[in-house]
């Protein structure tokens, strides 16, 4: 049986206080990225590894250990314009940001999800550069959990993955890497894939803030 691991931080790392992580869904997405190469064994050569984009890089989570740059996903700090977000279920942006100053500073907002609230982000591209992808978040009681998936568009159609369920901490915290399924994206699309990043509150009510997605390949 093929056994795929969730590709964990370095031990130190792993060792400081953050989000509990379920990542069963990280098999699904290796599962089906050999079903695709196996299926179209000629598309491998088209996959793109360049950036998709000229998107400013940063290292937010240099603090915890990590020193990969990532770029922000399109109004995901909450600070700005929600242009393109999809919010239902009672999600919407509140008072109160991560406290790290992740994008360089402070902010002053972030995003609240009631219990069965969700958020669906713009689209933004992605390839085989884009691994994975972190963001904060803190629970607003007890017992709160959100669900992550990755929405594609493809020329298949819409296609979306569950990659993890988050149980959320008392307070802000950023959350373990999350792959993006994007060498998946690519092969589906032929190299560059769209691609959104959906949060639903399974239990409780919880906040999300500044969603970075990590652009450079391992």
């Amino acid at each position: 049986m093929f056994s795929f691991r969730f590709p964990f931080p370095p031990r130190r790392l792993r060792r400081t206080r953050r989000l509990n992580v379920t990542c069963a869904a990280s098999s699904t997405l290796a599962l089906l990225a050999l079903t695709v190469l196996s299926a179209t064994p000629a598309q491998g050569a088209l996959i793109s590894t360049g950036a998709c984009n000229e998107a400013a890089l940063s290292q937010p989570f240099l603090r915890w250990g990590d020193l990969n740059s990532y770029e922000l996903v399109p109004g995901g700090d909450f600070e700005g314009s929600l242009a393109g977000w999809t919010l239902s279920g009672g999600a919407q942006r509140v008072a109160g940001s991560e406290p790290y100053g992740a994008t360089g500073s402070v902010g002053a907002s972030s995003l609240s999800l009631p219990a069965g609230a969700s958020a669906l982000s713009p689209l933004t591209c992605v390839n085989a550069s884009y691994p994975s992808f972190r963001f904060f978040a803190r629970n607003n009681g007890l017992a709160s959990t959100v669900l992550v998936q990755v929405v594609y568009r493809t020329a298949l159609g819409t296609v979306s993955l569950p990659v993890g369920a988050v149980a959320l901490a008392g307070n802000w915290q950023p959350t373990l890497p999350m792959l993006t399924g994007s060498v998946v994206g690519g092969l589906l699309s032929g190299g560059t894939a769209q691609v959104s990043l959906r949060f639903t509150a399974l239990t409780g009510s919880s906040r999300i803030d500044d969603i970075f997605v990590d652009p450079r390949m391992r």
